[in-house]
């Protein structure tokens, strides 16, 4: 039977890192599953038999600890690590998620709140991150996809995005093209990846978290709602409602099941209450009796 501790060698985790890089994974993927995967081994202790009683009970301890969402992407890491072991019959299933019905609209970043980030950037002198925030939510990409948008994709209004083993065409607007050429000729970039840094690297996840979040006083938004996502999830709300095509929206984000695009055709609870108020089908108890 193997012991915990067998698995704590950290050459076993680097194995399993190189193992979802050989699946293709990405590298902010590749270094959750194994954030996760040492999470599980330091619930379990060093001197504890890898047994599913085990990984049981550390499902019970993310479900007191942690919201489902986390839960779940926390315990794939940990099955993909079972799997990567040879231990499928210690993998556990995910939690349950009932399919929401409302958006959250305390999460959710609107139109103004977005031009106000965009403005907070601009005052700056921060042209970089005043088009990136509007690239991001002008075309719905990824953040893991902005190496993607390059001086050669300008030239035709198209970025061809490949990741993961797949490849989908972006379509740029206009005048964003014009932006980021004035951009791109303002800076010297003749070729390759707009947004990068002063070495010429691909611009850091974390740098472009940082710099987002540090612009919520001055654009008077709440700092939990700047993340990248949200400008993902802006373009797709906004698409979603002026053209009613969730298929076409599917195929625009890159989703590979269109139930993952019905996140954003939800309505917001206030919205919904306002409909349901107009239906008109509540009659009046005086109007009846009088």
């Amino acid at each position: 039977m193997t012991n915990m501790g067998e698995t704590l060698d950290a050459g076993v985790i680097e194995e399993f890192g190189s193992r979802l890089r050989a699946e293709e994974k990405s590298r902010a993927t590749i270094e959750k599953y194994k954030r996760d995967v040492k999470t599980f081994l330091r619930y379990g202790g060093e001197n504890k038999p890898l047994i599913r009683e085990t990984v049981l009970s550390y499902k019970q301890y993310l479900a007191e600890h942690y919201a489902v969402a986390s839960a779940n992407s926390m315990l794939a890491a940990l099955n993909a690590f079972l799997r990567f072991l040879g231990r499928e019959d210690c993998a556990v299933k995910a939690f349950r998620v009932q399919q929401a019905v409302f958006r959250a609209e305390e999460r959710e970043l609107s139109r103004e709140e977005y031009i106000r980030l965009v403005e907070a950037a601009q005052r700056r002198g921060d042209r970089r991150l005043s088009l990136l925030l509007q690239t991001l939510c002008a075309t719905g990409i990824r953040i893991s996809e902005l190496p993607f948008i390059t001086v050669e994709a300008l030239a035709v209004r198209r970025a061809q995005v490949s990741l993961k083993g797949k490849r989908r065409t972006v379509l740029l607007p206009l005048e964003l093209c014009r932006e980021l050429k004035s951009y791109a000729r303002e800076k010297g970039i003749k070729k390759g990846s707009i947004f990068i840094t002063s070495s010429g690297r691909s611009m850091d996840r974390s740098n472009i978290f940082h710099a987002m979040k540090a612009l919520y006083e001055e654009a008077g938004v709440d700092r939990q709602k700047i993340f990248p996502h949200n400008l993902r999830h802006l373009f797709a709300v906004t698409y979603y409602n002026e053209e009613k095509d969730v298929c076409r929206l599917a195929d625009i984000l890159g989703h590979a099941s269109i139930n993952t695009t019905r996140i954003y055709t939800l309505v917001s609870s206030a919205s919904q209450e306002q409909r349901i108020e107009g239906l008109g089908l509540v009659i009046q108890w005086h109007k009846i009796t009088a």
